[in-house]
């Protein structure tokens, strides 16, 4: 810890800079891994699997009832936008599920790419107090006395190790995060994307009276 602290103290404001971002990182990584784990996420297979058992059972109403018991969730809110106009044609059965999509989805997205940015904002604070550690390295060789000049460039240079260092380690574990992060999301929007067809196939195809697969 002791050593910690003193990287911390050489690496000077860039530190509390790096800091602060990744305060900002860790905060916006929790809070879309609650909702994107916890929240929006589902076995949307075996969930749409119970829907179009109902379906095909013409207990509709029961299937909205199991919509509603995970009101939370994107599939499900989706899918009884799609429900609810289930004696309706076509058009109005698509059109409904497709403005439940457009509410829905940008809650899930939100944030997310933000760590993207988050990094390379640590990456670059890193970066800059390296510069400003490297000048002030420099401007000791030059101005200096020599009794100060070694300590003036070890000040320097250390500042320019710890700002990169400590901005690498914020950066690196964001862009992780970002990583995992977006492939939930893309697989939450995947499901709202295949299921909500198979849901619209399955009422039209109720609605002709022709056989449901």
């Amino acid at each position: 810890m002791a050593g910690i602290a003193e990287a911390f103290r050489d690496g000077g404001i860039w530190m509390y800079s790096i800091l602060a971002v990744s305060v900002v990182a860790l905060g916006v990584t929790l809070e879309r891994f609650f909702f994107l784990f916890f929240k929006y996420n589902m076995n949307a297979q075996a969930f749409m699997a119970q829907i179009q058992k109902l379906v095909m059972a013409d207990n509709v109403d029961r299937a909205i009832k199991l919509c509603n018991a995970a009101p939370s969730r994107v599939v499900p809110y989706v899918i009884k936008a799609g429900l609810t106009r289930a004696n309706k044609g076509e058009v109005e059965i698509q059109n409904a599920m497709e403005e439940a999509a457009l509410e829905i989805v940008p809650k899930v997205q939100k944030r997310t790419n933000a760590l993207l940015t988050i990094a390379n904002v640590a990456t670059l604070l890193g970066l800059l107090g390296t510069i400003v550690g490297l000048i002030g390295a420099f401007e000791a060789l030059e101005t200096a006395t020599p009794e100060n000049r070694q300590r003036m460039l070890s000040r320097g240079i250390a500042m320019a190790m710890n700002t990169t260092a400590f901005g690498l380690i914020v950066a690196i574990p964001t862009m992780i995060s970002h990583l995992l992060l977006s492939g939930v999301t893309k697989k939450i929007l995947d499901d709202v994307d295949m299921y909500s067809v198979k849901l619209e196939n399955l009422l039209v195809t109720r609605g002709k009276g022709g056989p449901v697969e």
